[in-house]
């Protein structure tokens, strides 16, 4: 009676509807021994079992896979295939690893798509293997992802205490659980995580100039802009456009000694402060919010969008960039990495498109809508407007004066 007891509801409440039933009634069909059998057996339906056989297998094979790829980049081996296809004694020669143990992490990857064989018992480059090799950001990625597997051995440990995980004091920008005033993170610790926040963001920035009109704006203030490297590109790419930066004054300062180095100084400003407690520069036609809103936890989320709102003038319009959860509907693969991640870092959580336009139409923006572009697993992008009376819904083109100090 014990065991039956611990599957009923713990509360009462209100009667299960037909669905309810339903889909238990499926639940129970769904698990029994028989069904599985005759499945399997039958023509008509054991490549449904064989798929989702599959499926889970990959489910709990998943962690071996993401080692294979970090001991690939950390052996370097896409770049030493990239160079000429080599043997396995000649990679386990390059690499200081015993042939015979190299030889699995090459099938391995073979397995994975990493690496392909090539004539003569040799290794080139796979269709997944390419990718890594060609972008610097996807490497600092996967090795970032370490420290945050080292807080999922133990996932149960995690969900009861996200506090204690490691990738918590990676992150600069958390607050004390306890509510208590912390000392400012140390320079290097700003400087580590925006650097690797620049590397990875390559790929938000190509989503975000083949998808948006800014040749419509005039002045650009971007909002937690790290190191500066989307306001860079945007300067690049559109020489008529006037670009501010603002974040903590410790990045502000690494994006000021970018930009320089770039000579985009007489383009770009920046301007060190705290979103959550300092108001904005005035004076930009469009403010761009680029992978900050969901790394912040609601209140701070409002407090900068009604921040924004109230720097941009009538007409001005909002780009924010993110990766969203997916609304209703099958959710994506990706959105359980994005969930962890992000309580493993200590603050923020991933949202769906409806949570987001419905926090921007809070802080005021109206005519929120989706901006479409082609890669949505990297960011999908919502635009706002802070309507103006007789232009509601048009971007930039306002006709007032520019004042960012």
């Amino acid at each position: 009676m014990d065991a039956l007891d611990a599957l009923k509801p713990l509360s009462d409440g209100p009667p299960p509807s037909v669905r309810d039933r339903l889909a238990s009634r499926i639940d129970q069909w769904m698990t029994s021994p028989a069904l599985n059998r005759w499945a399997s057996g039958s023509v008509f339906t054991r490549w449904l079992v064989r798929r989702r056989s599959a499926q889970l297998f990959d489910l709990m094979a998943g962690f071996v896979h993401s080692q294979v790829l970090l001991a690939c980049v950390r052996l370097k081996l896409f770049e030493h295939v990239l160079q000429a296809p080599r043997t396995a004694d000649e990679l386990a020669t390059l690499c200081r690893v015993p042939t015979a143990q190299l030889a699995r992490l090459l099938d391995s990857a073979v397995a994975l798509h990493l690496l392909e064989p090539r004539g003569a018992g040799r290794y080139g480059l796979g269709t997944l293997g390419a990718p890594v090799v060609a972008h610097a950001g996807i490497r600092d990625m996967i090795e970032h992802n370490a420290v945050l597997f080292d807080d999922m051995r133990d996932p149960l440990a995690l969900l009861r205490d996200p506090n204690a995980a490691r990738m918590h004091a990676y992150w600069p920008y958390t607050e004390d659980p306890t509510g208590r005033p912390q000392a400012p993170a140390p320079s290097e610790q700003f400087a580590r995580y925006s650097a690797l926040m620049a590397t990875s963001q390559r790929f938000v920035i190509e989503e975000l100039l083949g998808s948006y009109p800014f040749a419509e704006h005039r002045v650009v203030l971007d909002v937690g802009g790290g190191m500066g490297g989307w306001v860079s590109a945007l300067a690049q790419r559109h020489p008529h456009l006037q670009l501010h930066l603002f974040d903590l004054p410790p990045v502000a300062a690494l994006a000021a000694e970018n930009v320089q180095r770039q000579g985009l100084g007489d383009r770009i400003s920046t301007h060190g402060g705290s979103f959550t407690q300092d108001a904005l520069p005035r004076g930009a036609d469009l403010v761009t919010l680029v992978r900050v809103a969901h790394d912040h936890p609601d209140g701070d989320v409002r407090v900068v969008l009604r921040a924004i709102f109230d720097a941009l003038p009538l007409g001005g319009a909002l780009l924010l960039a993110e990766p969203m959860a997916q609304a209703g509907g099958a959710p994506e693969p990706s959105d359980p990495y994005f969930h962890f991640y992000l309580m493993a870092m200590g603050s923020g959580r991933l949202r769906t498109p409806a949570e987001l336009t419905a926090l921007m139409a809070e802080a005021g923006f109206t005519h929120i809508e989706r901006v479409p572009n082609p890669m949505p697993l990297h960011a999908q992008l919502l635009v706002g407007r802070k309507a103006h009376d007789d232009r509601r819904g048009l971007p930039g083109k306002t006709g007032n004066s520019v004042n960012l100090s």
